[in-house]
């Protein structure tokens, strides 16, 4: 699993870390680290010319100490001064090395014309005590670094929020290092694409104990999937109730019970109207029709609230039935709409960034920022900022809410004390409709299994962009195809080496 840790859990680590070492000594650590990394990419490239951007703050004094490793061992490096209260011992230890030493503000051609000449920029600019957001003089030196280059950036990309929840304008890296321990930055929406490629160098910082984001591995999901033992039936292994479908949208009850299916569910009870009954017992001839006893219900795909006909208003109702009852429930799509206080059992919600705006306008929970009237300025908010908007949410509804996107993010509720899961196994290719009726199906399932809510979303947000990679790999895909991968993907996890 990997763990990434807040900014006061990080400082204090460091603190219990430093106490036992030599004054100075973590940096020096962080700084071999860092050099050695900048040389390999160098090597990869066939290039030589280094320039490290050195801020105020420790990792500039990390990007300078390194720079002073890389001209020792007989690199042409420059280093770029963003503030006159540049790590000093760094500084002098860079300029002492050969390093050509320029000030960003009152060397500005000079910097522009280095930066061209660059294989590899250290973007050293600030660190986990910054903000989200770049200055407008770190912007212009961004912007200066040529596309050929190699940009490194030192624990995370500069202007990037350490948390991972709020935007701004910030660095992208091709690759950041981080020392000993990853941050939210690096694994949630706000911030992973313009991590890169993540690296973390060990230099002796412990982990603390809790976590405030996790992602799991092929590993973890083997261990933790529910696979049946030799005096299982279909009702131990869980029954799954399915209210999904109707006249106007019967394909997403298709997908969503054909994802449940074939992930392994025990059984399939599906409830819906004539037409998306007819296409579900064509395409999974084992689910069972109408209502039973389940283990846990899957509400919502394909669901239209506002459909006012006779079979609309008779899913409406046993939508609302199932949402009633006192078992784990997945909630996702039209289902969303019929939701206004906490269920009293297990609740997982499934929302894309749309729907979860449009929920949050009519709920209005605690601790968003301000948004306008406009359904469009609740997207934006969201978009920008899905976790704090998940996690609103969550704690409005008791529930924990399932963020879908490139990097899709699971979040419980505060009281739980459990950490954010963060997801990003898919390809580009899985937007596509559909793929979130099979994502619903998936999740069905494994709630069923009686897996928690937070292992259920976020083992079934990795394992359905890994069977998206096996529908097709490197190409287009189709949510069907998708969903019939589920089976030979969740195989391949339990049988195939990491």
């Amino acid at each position: 699993m990997i763990r990434a840790f807040s900014v006061d859990s990080v400082r204090r680590a460091e603190s219990a870390a430093m106490a036992d070492l030599p004054d100075g000594e973590l940096m020096q650590r962080a700084a071999t680290g860092l050099a050695e990394v900048v040389a390999a990419r160098l090597e990869q490239r066939d290039g030589d010319r280094v320039v490290a951007l050195v801020g105020s703050g420790d990792n500039g004094g990390d990007a300078a100490y390194a720079a002073a490793r890389l001209a020792a061992d007989g690199h042409n490096v420059a280093v770029v001064l963003l503030s006159d209260r540049a790590h000093e011992d760094g500084v002098e230890a860079a300029r002492g090395a050969g390093c050509v030493v320029l000030a960003a503000e009152s060397d500005p051609d000079e910097v522009t014309a280095t930066l061209g000449e660059a294989d590899v920029v250290v973007d050293g600019v600030t660190g986990i005590g910054g903000s989200a957001g770049l200055r407008e003089s770190a912007v212009r030196l961004r912007d200066a670094v040529p596309e050929t280059a190699y940009v490194v950036s030192v624990d995370l990309p500069s202007g990037s929020d350490p948390a991972g929840i709020e935007p701004g304008e910030t660095f992208f890296a091709d690759e950041t290092v981080t020392f000993s321990l990853a941050k939210p930055v690096h694994l949630l929406p706000a911030g992973e694409a313009a991590t890169g490629l993540l690296t973390v160098v060990e230099i002796g910082v412990e982990e603390p104990e809790r976590a405030a984001v996790e992602r799991l591995t092929r590993a973890d999901i083997a261990e933790m999937w529910p696979v049946p033992g030799p005096f299982d039936d279909k009702y131990t292994r869980g029954v799954l109730g399915v209210v999904a479908g109707g006249e106007r949208y019967p394909g997403a009850a298709v997908l969503a019970t054909t994802a449940a299916a074939t992930a392994g569910v025990g059984m399939v009870r599906y409830v819906g109207p004539p037409t998306p009954t007819g296409l579900v017992h064509a395409a999974v001839p084992e689910a069972v029709p109408g209502k039973g006893r389940v283990q846990a219900w899957l509400v919502g795909p394909g669901l239209d609230s506002g459909d006012r006909t006779s079979p609309g208003r008779a899913q409406l109702r046993a939508a609302e039935d199932a949402l009633g009852e006192d078992v784990p429930c997945v909630v996702d799509a039209g289902a969303l709409d019929l939701l206004s206080k906490p269920r009293s059992a297990p609740t997982l919600l499934t929302p894309h960034v749309g729907e979860l705006a449009r929920l949050a306008k009519r709920l209005r929970p605690r601790g968003l920022p301000r948004a306008g009237r406009s359904e469009a300025s609740w997207v934006q908010m969201t978009r920008e900022r899905p976790v704090l908007v998940a996690r609103a949410v969550a704690d409005r509804l008791d529930a924990t809410v399932l963020v879908k996107g490139a990097v899709t993010v699971v979040v419980p509720p505060t009281s739980t004390g459990l950490p954010v899961r963060s997801q990003s196994d898919g390809p580009a290719w899985l937007a596509t409709a559909g793929a979130g009726d099979v994502l619903a199906g998936l999740a069905g399932a494994l709630a069923a299994s009686g897996c928690s809510m937070l292992d259920t979303g976020s083992m079934a947000a990795a394992v359905h962009g890994m069977a998206a990679d096996r529908a097709n790999p490197g190409g287009p895909v189709r949510a069907l195809d998708v969903a019939h991968a589920l089976g030979r993907t969740v195989a391949g996890v339990l049988t195939e080496p990491a």
